[in-house]
């Protein structure tokens, strides 16, 4: 897996993400906010209000200073999501309750600014305590950045006969690389390669260890699939039965692994 990537180009992915979040925001219709959306439980207006608290929950973490501890991997970070998804979804409809598209655009726009002014007064890259745990102030706006990829792919697919939030290539390649770390961290190994062209490559799963020429066992997707089936969004069988997922070798098959979110 690559290197760690630096504040200042996480930053700057974020920021490009947010923005075309931001502008899409606004050409949503007045009768499709209450309407449910693609993510199953959440109302469009739940889940619009959701991508606010995403940088939030950063600029209050940071304001509550560094700790002196190990921080958090990402995988290990984000295992506890999964069994909190009712309380996450109970805020978000708590905090939604008679918002409004221009509420919600604000909102927006002022947890940025708030973030990134938090963002500012950091030195060097601390461990700070999260709502899960401690965590680097990277890892952590990378989860920020994962969530706002996979949300805007959410609320483009709860009205897909409407124009989709455009996903930025640089916060696509962070969920990207940040999905498939939580993969390989979880599953150590050399049997199985998982190529997500241009972003990452890697390999996973125990086994024989493949050392020269092609790999027996290889997984193949674009960026967008990648993020899809990793968080549980399109099924592993329909992503290879239609082609979006090349998968070859006798232990290419992730369906038993997957998603590594939801």
């Amino acid at each position: 897996m690559p290197r760690r990537p630096t504040i200042p180009v996480l930053r700057a992915a974020y920021d490009a993400q947010q923005r075309n979040l931001a502008e899409w925001l606004p050409s949503l219709r007045t009768e499709v906010w209450e309407a449910p959306s693609a993510l199953a439980g959440w109302t469009i207006r739940e889940l619009a209000f959701h991508t606010t608290d995403v940088p939030a929950a950063l600029t209050r973490a940071v304001a509550s200073g560094p700790v002196a501890t190990r921080g958090l991997s990402i995988a290990e970070y984000t295992s506890a999501w999964s069994g909190v998804s009712s309380e996450i979804r109970d805020r978000s409809r708590d905090g939604a309750a008679g918002l409004t598209v221009a509420h919600v655009v604000n909102r927006h726009n002022e947890e940025r600014a708030a973030m990134n002014a938090a963002l500012d007064a950091l030195q060097d890259d601390p461990v700070i305590n999260a709502r899960r745990g401690p965590i680097k102030v990277s890892d952590f706006l990378t989860t920020r950045i994962n969530e706002l990829v996979v949300h805007s792919r959410d609320l483009s697919a709860s009205l897909p006969d409407g124009q989709a939030v455009a996903i930025d290539h640089d916060a696509l390649g962070v969920a990207v690389r940040m999905l498939l770390g939580i993969l390989t961290e979880r599953l150590p190994g050399k049997s199985v390669e998982v190529r997500i062209p241009p972003y990452a490559a890697a390999q996973c799963i125990e086994g024989p260890r493949h050392t020269r020429g092609n790999p027996p066992n290889v997984v193949e997707a674009d960026g967008l699939t990648w993020v899809e089936i990793a968080t549980g969004r399109l099924a592993w069988g329909e992503a290879v039965g239609s082609g979006r997922v090349q998968a070859n070798g006798e232990r290419s098959d992730l369906s038993a692994y997957l998603p590594v979110l939801s």
